[in-house]
């Protein structure tokens, strides 16, 4: 998944971040704001994990992310 797109549906995706790092709050969500970055610097702060598994836990978050995980355009059966 492009992160552009995770960015620009960030504020659908905090249930996501939270399901994924529980240790996460709204406010860090809040202030991160989809800025990759961001998340793994939070990531890092309340885990106490190197910048370096942070970066990795964000890519491999990403690439799980699909475009069910937006809710756009589902055919409801």
């Amino acid at each position: 998944m492009n992160w552009d797109r995770i960015q620009g549906d960030w504020k659908q995706l905090t249930g996501r971040a939270k399901e994924q790092w529980g240790k996460l709050t709204d406010d860090d969500l809040s202030i991160v704001a989809g800025r990759r970055d961001q998340l793994a610097g939070k990531i890092q702060e309340r885990y106490g994990v190197a910048k370096e598994d942070a970066e990795k836990q964000v890519a491999a978050w990403q690439r799980l992310a699909t475009d069910d995980w937006f809710g756009k355009d589902k055919p409801r059966v």
